[in-house]
């Protein structure tokens, strides 16, 4: 892991993460630390997983830099370091040993008026009717038919978004460091007119998933990490593994064991 010098924090909105900004900023500062919004080695995330989300979306997801999370929400998955934490968190950074995962980012692109759009995204992405009407697509991994999908909608995660929305829709739980996507049905339709797989798929990031939206399921509605998008006359959607960004993790960092704590304590 290279040296970190300069450091630039992303805060949330409430009175709790201001606070422990604060606390932050002038613990960074006595340790030597430099805070500088525009050349940065690492990003902090102070608040929960929306915070986190934020960061490296206005980072770009920028993959020559390192991201880690202060927790002051409440599920908070995406962050490592709690409150309590943060002495010991500066102290490793100035020996420059805690470890990091490099975390695979989606990316997402199409063709609308002859112009080509593209997304990329952390957590998931969620293709849906634009009138919330049941979506008809074909669904191709490479070149390979999957299935002529039939539901509510399709959602796309990475392996890092398998424990977010994903979850919601049974899908499954990946290792962070696993680079997938998982496709995962929203009440797919499954009876003597439709036939549509009713769990989700594990794909590797050296495939690429095609979506092919028939008959009147051109005009869709995106939600891209919670944010949404309308498009009319789509022809094709490409999902596919872009890029890895590098996030922090503590030395007795555990996957089992963060699962334990948030999902069922």
């Amino acid at each position: 892991m290279n040296n970190i010098k300069k450091i630039k924090i992303f805060v949330n909105d409430n009175e709790k993460s201001k606070n422990i900004y604060k606390k932050l900023v002038d613990k960074l500062l006595q340790n030597g630390f430099l805070l500088d919004d525009n050349s940065f080695d690492l990003a902090i995330a102070v608040g929960g997983d929306g915070t986190f989300l934020r960061m490296v979306k206005e980072c770009h997801f920028n993959s020559e830099i390192y991201y880690v999370g202060v927790h002051t929400g409440t599920l908070g998955f995406a962050q490592d370091i709690n409150i309590l934490e943060i002495d010991s968190f500066i102290d490793s950074l100035k020996k420059n040993s805690i470890n990091f995962e490099e975390i695979g980012i989606g990316e997402v692109n199409f063709y609308n008026g002859g112009e080509l759009i593209h997304y990329n995204f952390l957590n998931e992405i969620v293709l849906r009717d634009k009138e919330l009407n049941t979506l008809k697509l074909d669904t191709y991994v490479d070149n390979s038919l999957l299935e002529n999908y039939v539901g509510d909608g399709i959602l796309v995660a990475t392996s890092f978004g398998s424990t977010a929305y994903n979850l919601s829709f049974g899908g499954s739980i990946i290792y962070h460091n696993f680079h997938t996507l998982q496709i995962t049905p929203i009440a797919p339709l499954n009876n003597k007119s439709y036939r549509s797989l009713m769990n989700s798929v594990v794909i590797p990031s050296s495939k690429c998933i095609t979506f092919f939206p028939i008959q009147d399921s051109k005009n869709l509605l995106l939600s891209i990490d919670g944010d949404n998008y309308c498009y009319n006359d789509i022809e094709k959607i490409n999902v596919f593994i872009h890029n890895n960004i590098k996030v922090i993790r503590k030395m007795d960092y555990n996957f089992i064991s963060k699962i334990n704590d948030k999902f069922l304590k």
